[in-house]
């Protein structure tokens, strides 16, 4: 069942200012049926065009008026009012209303004939039954009336909304039902085709297409327009689209759209114009009708996925700094430079705000020019290889720096501290003898052994923080972009205070096995943050740049 015509009703009886008979949405028919609509609603095949009955009270007698495509009507019409009579269409008259239709097509302008037929009233009285399933009435030999123009200009920033989306590796296509020659100067002017180019495929041309040739022409002619298309044509354009490799967004507002905005990969509706079918069937609404809101949403989702790369880059780099000193207290037997609950510092303290203000990061410059993804998963090879090979190693070696300085200063030296792991932890163990020959005491290690891991904890802050900053872009250059991001800032505060309180707190250093630094300790990691600095500004020049044939981006370009 078909919900009613809402047009129809009117106190539940059949609205008088409607006709007996009419066409909705060009192929659903409403028949008035005594006072009451009746419970079905027959279709027909309307061939582009609108047809509807009226009473005629004052002459009794039923008229038949009919709408629609220019080439349809005519095709029905055997005569033309011209200067207050009815005259039989001639091969000039036609080829006149031909070219008028083109000339008004040509400017982009929608056409549309106007057609009626008196009905005899000894052959169809007055209470002639209007049969919609076998059509009982006339549709042919009518008199043309006239035919219209309609200019419906696009928005002004429709053309600079696919200019951009166009940027983005995106291939704007347009399926619609007008003329194809009001279709080409649409596209034409707003951007989607040039008039050099662009190639019009008529729903003529589609049904004498099969699967294999439309695939080919879409591989052929990037500019497509297709004109004159019905529902059915709508939906074999959308799967060769997607049989040609490619996802694809549908937009539409009316009930013929609703078979291709199921089988799209992305349904887009209209809110405002479109109908409950289009908006139930869609996958989004926009609720402005605006194509720029949909280059938004692209450049939206491309934001939100860097900024999500940039948060993964960010936490997965401190995962180098945690694991290697524990490999290095098994492999080399040093004491262990890091404990465990400063690894819980780290990764569930200092780390979790600057990770997550990444989010607040605006869009970098080129989110728009990159290629639309393919296969471009979250955690990539690129990034892996960046983290673990390039920005990780750069702040383990910011620790292990502040841990072998400070055991320096109490008289281990980095040579004699491999293979010392087992004395050094051994209670029993009072004279352990450093590199100038004082002995240490089991406590005295373990109080010198807090206060490395402290360093080195402060020094994996210090160098995350940079870390932190150099996440803010993938591309742009750090001095372009700016400390905008005031969330990010607070984090980074919070990170440095954070750990301030941990080390200088005498109930939480205790309990996460931390140290009072002595001040200078916290300035030995800074040349590695500068490091940092200074070799991601590098890579991202070199990125830009496309500087070492390119090579330089695939390794490092996450």
């Amino acid at each position: 069942m078909i919900p009613m015509c809402t047009q129809c009703m009117r106190d539940g009886k059949w609205n008088p200012e409607m006709p007996v008979a009419h066409l909705v949405k060009g192929d659903i028919v409403h028949v008035k049926s005594g006072d009451v609509i009746p419970a079905d609603i027959r279709i027909i095949d309307s061939k582009g065009f609108k047809v509807s009955v009226h009473l005629d009270k004052k002459l009794s007698r039923y008229l038949i008026v009919m709408k629609g495509a220019p080439e349809c009507i005519l095709l029905r019409c055997t005569t033309v009012a011209l200067e207050d009579k009815d005259i039989k269409i001639t091969k000039e008259i036609k080829e006149a209303a031909d070219k008028a239709v083109e000339d008004l097509a040509n400017t982009g302008e929608r056409v549309l004939a106007f057609a009626d037929l008196t009905l005899d009233p000894n052959v169809y009285p007055m209470d002639f039954d209007f049969d919609t399933d076998e059509i009982n009435f006339p549709l042919e030999g009518l008199r043309l009336i006239g035919i219209i123009g309609l200019k419906d200009p696009p928005r002004e920033e429709v053309k600079s909304a696919i200019e951009r989306v166009r940027a983005a590796g995106v291939r704007v296509m347009m399926v619609t039902g007008d003329h194809p020659a009001t279709a080409k100067a649409i596209a034409v002017e707003v951007g989607i085709a040039t008039a050099a180019t662009c190639h019009v495929v008529t729903g003529n041309d589609l049904r004498n297409m099969n699967p294999d040739l439309l695939y080919l022409t879409l591989e052929k002619h990037y500019e497509i327009v297709f004109a004159r298309t019905s529902p059915t044509q709508k939906l074999q354009i959308v799967e060769a689209c997607q049989r040609h490799g490619s996802v694809v967004a549908v937009t539409g507002d009316g009930v013929n759209d609703a078979p291709a905005l199921r089988r799209a990969d992305i349904g887009i509706s209209m809110g405002i114009t479109g109908s409950q079918v289009s908006k139930q069937t869609a996958d989004i609404i926009l609720m402005d009708d605006n194509f720029a809101t949909i280059v938004t949403g692209i450049e939206e989702g491309r934001k939100i996925f860097d900024n999500l790369k940039k948060s993964v880059c960010y936490i997965l780099i401190s995962n180098v700094p945690e694991i290697l000193p524990v490999l290095m207290f098994i492999l080399f037997s040093v004491p262990l430079p890091l404990g465990v609950m400063t690894i819980l510092c780290v990764d569930l303290g200092t780390d979790m705000w600057p990770a997550v203000s990444l989010s607040y990061e605006q869009a970098e410059s080129d989110v728009m020019k990159r290629p639309p993804r393919q296969s471009d998963p979250l955690v990539s090879s690129r990034m892996m290889t960046l983290v673990y090979g390039h920005l990780g190693l750069i702040e383990f070696a910011s620790g292990m720096f502040a841990y072998f300085t400070v055991m320096a200063e109490h008289g281990f030296y980095p040579t004699d501290l491999f293979g010392i792991r087992e004395r050094w932890d051994n209670e029993a163990v009072s004279d352990l003898r450093d590199s100038l020959g004082q002995e240490w005491t089991y406590a005295e290690r373990k109080e010198l052994e807090r206060a490395c891991q402290a360093t080195y904890f402060v020094a994996v802050v210090v160098t995350q923080m940079m870390n932190g900053v150099i996440c803010k872009t993938r591309y742009n250059s750090l001095l372009d972009v700016g400390m905008k991001n005031k969330v990010l800032n607070y984090g980074l505060v919070f990170e440095l205070a954070l750990a301030c309180v941990l080390c200088y707190v005498p109930v939480l250093n205790d309990f996460f096995c931390t140290y009072p630094l002595r001040f200078q300790w916290w300035f030995l990691a800074i040349p590695f943050p500068t490091l940092l600095l200074c070799f991601d500004e590098f890579r991202k020049y070199c990125i830009r740049r496309e500087l070492f044939r390119g090579w330089y981006n695939k390794l490092t370009y996450y």
